[in-house]
């Protein structure tokens, strides 16, 4: 990613925040945090805080009309070919994705025992690898953990399924400390551009050959957990589901703060709004990293 088009993801976030066109949410406990244009409506980040303070839930939340008229193809913002100046030549390889960089409100992103600072929002009208699993239209909500200008230095290349830099696939490879890695989640070389490594639960439904509707992913790169990312399809969001399912937490983090328990997938009659969140809480402290085994 070069630092041309991160200036001008900020841009258009500044151009677009403050705007009030989603609906006030009946909790009093939720705040709203930037807004951006999406389909036929808007879509912006949001957080919910229970009593004392204690965070409740971080999401992101669609206008009723949010998820329709949803582009097609690729904002080619991650492609293999594109020249020094940034245009993309012809046979060039691009992610077949729309991006959308929502900071969290400040009043979560602020704070120093919230680990999760802004989201990633990918809208996928094709689907991605692997075929005949994930292959369908669908979003990756990621929450992230680290700098914004960290996440977009992971940039295209050869290497890979997902084509990345060569190098930067090897780092996005290092195995996570044992105590840090959750159970049933294992590295299917899913290192991708602008985003990290994404170790999936290969005893997802998915998996055993029901269909891909959602799943918990987390992300990683150098050895470390960068985001948390519920993945959810677009047919499944408009059911208009009020459903939650747990997170399968690691035996212990790196950082201290406040870690969700479940992912849920919301939607609202009263406001016709749809959501995708994490919530349930709860204070973690920091542990020591334990060794990494050799790998054989």
């Amino acid at each position: 990613m070069n630092a041309r088009f991160i200036v001008s993801l900020l841009v258009a976030l500044l151009a677009a925040g403050g705007c009030s066109s989603l609906p006030t949410d009946p909790s009093p406990s939720r705040v709203l945090g930037w807004q951006l244009p999406m389909g036929q409506g808007r879509v912006a980040s949001y957080a919910e805080f229970g009593s004392g303070g204690v965070p409740a839930a971080i999401g992101v939340v669609w206008s009723s009309s949010g998820l329709e008229g949803l582009p097609a193809g690729s904002d080619r913002h991650h492609c293999v070919g594109r020249r020094q100046d940034g245009e993309v030549v012809a046979e060039t390889r691009c992610l077949h994705a729309h991006e959308f960089v929502i900071p969290l409100p400040d009043a979560a992103a602020l704070r120093d025992d919230m680990p999760f600072k802004w989201v990633l929002l990918n809208w996928n009208p094709e689907g991605h690898i692997p075929p005949g699993i994930y292959d369908v239209p669908h979003f990756d909500v990621h929450f992230e953990m680290g700098p914004i200008a960290d996440t977009f230095a992971i940039e295209a290349g050869p290497c890979g399924p997902e084509l990345v830099r060569c190098d930067q696939f090897r780092i996005g490879r290092k195995p996570l400390p044992p105590n840090y890695a959750p159970p049933d989640y294992v590295d299917v070389e899913a290192v991708v551009p602008a985003m990290g490594n994404h170790l999936i639960d290969v005893t997802g439904p998915e998996f055993r050959k029901e269909p891909f509707t959602r799943s918990f992913i987390y992300g990683v790169y150098d050895g470390r957990v960068i985001f948390y990312e519920a993945m959810v399809t677009r047919a499944y969001v408009l059911s208009k589901p009020d459903s939650c399912l747990p997170i399968k937490a690691p035996r212990a983090v790196a950082v201290s703060g406040y870690y969700p328990t479940r992912y849920c997938v919301r939607h609202s009659a009263a406001t016709g709004e749809y959501s995708v969140s994490m919530e349930g809480f709860a204070r973690r402290e920091a542990s020591a990293a334990e060794p990494v085994p050799a790998r054989g």
